[in-house]
């Protein structure tokens, strides 16, 4: 089982990852057979090719993330975060709240993000 270090280093790298990675390496991030909810009430993307397609989307944007608060209990971690995204004039923020589940290895085997429409900030 990961311990409370491994999956705290887990989220950071996937924060990182959001902020300057490509869909590929945000998508390796998870085990083959991972879903992501993002957002919760949406349809899950199943499997590394459905994460890595759905991380794609914010290749062509300058990212920035921040870590708020995590809690770490067994192999789950909820966390919550700031992700500002500009695209052409326009500067996104949100504060999603993310939980997440890992495997042994420490990889995310599920992520079910927090949030609404209401939630984004669009300045």
């Amino acid at each position: 089982m990961a311990t409370t270090d491994d999956v705290t280093k887990a989220v950071r790298k996937y924060l990182e990852e959001v902020a300057t990675g490509t869909g590929r390496s945000i998508a390796a991030l998870y085990a083959a057979d991972a879903t992501v909810e993002d957002p919760v009430g949406s349809e899950p993307n199943r499997g590394r090719a459905a994460i890595e397609k759905f991380y794609s989307a914010i290749e062509q944007t300058e990212r920035s993330t921040d870590l708020l608060a995590i809690r770490v209990a067994g192999n789950s971690a909820a966390f919550h975060f700031r992700v500002v995204t500009k695209v052409g004039g326009q500067t996104m923020t949100i504060e999603p709240i993310d939980v997440m589940t890992f495997g042994d290895d420490a990889s995310i085997t599920s992520m079910r993000a927090f949030w609404s429409p209401d939630d984004l900030v669009v300045s």
